[in-house]
């Protein structure tokens, strides 16, 4: 699975990779990816049509099997919904998408990332022992990859933010220069005169130096070269 982390762009393209092999395994007719992060449920992928929708008739209930599986730590196994007497009207609603047995197998909690896969099968009993103890395996062996891939993309996200935020600080830091350099003042009161425009005008401080130094320089200030990684 770590091969497969190297040959994606993006995490939503590794869990999609994940979904994909998980049904071939299973031969699930559906299967969802369910992850939690800060007490919240979010199918991040779905293969199937329908996998998506019984994930979010779950979610609205906040109770069904997938829940169960993620909140336990235990694989909940439906071998037919019809005579399933648990989670309200839920079974029905499976039922009625054509679903009749499925089957929830967590993803171990890592880090801030918790969560399920959800098989969902149109047969009676479609999940063997055998197919459940093989998704189990699965499942364990997907959640340290997930867990990774999850670091990975909050790296990027966290990378995106400091780049945004140090161009920021570049723009206004030229503005204050030439603002100080205008007005024969110190660095405190040139930025207590951009925060009073930034006020005044309703703009954000960073927009307010943008214009600033359009004007003087007749163009756009440069952007700040990107974040490169150590060779």
């Amino acid at each position: 699975m770590i091969d497969w982390l190297l040959e994606t762009d993006s995490l939503t393209e590794f869990l999609q990779h994940l979904i994909d092999e998980a049904v071939g395994v299973s031969g699930a007719d559906g299967c969802g990816v369910t992850l939690q992060r800060r007490q919240r449920p979010l199918t991040v992928v779905s293969t199937g049509g329908v996998a998506d929708k019984l994930d979010e008739r779950q979610y609205g209930q906040d109770d069904g099997p997938c829940l169960q599986a993620l909140r336990t730590g235990r694989v909940v196994h439906v071998p037919d919904l019809l005579e399933e007497t648990r989670w309200g009207d839920y079974p029905r609603f499976a039922a009625g998408l054509g679903i009749r047995s499925s089957l929830s197998v967590p993803i171990s909690a890592r880090a801030h990332t918790a969560g399920a896969l959800n098989f969902y099968a149109a047969g009676r009993d479609a999940f063997t022992e055998r197919d459940r103890r093989e998704l189990a395996l699965f499942a364990a062996r997907a959640g340290g990859a997930i867990a990774l891939a999850q670091r990975l993309a909050d790296a990027e996200d966290f990378t995106r933010h400091l780049q945004s935020a140090l161009a920021s600080r570049s723009v206004i830091d030229q503005a204050i220069g030439s603002v100080m350099q205008q007005r024969h003042c110190t660095a405190e009161e040139a930025f207590d005169l951009l925060r009073r425009l930034s006020q005044q005008s309703n703009l954000k401080l960073r927009d307010v130096c943008t214009r600033l130094l359009t004007d003087i320089a007749g163009r756009p200030p440069a952007p700040r070269p990107p974040l490169r990684p150590r060779p």
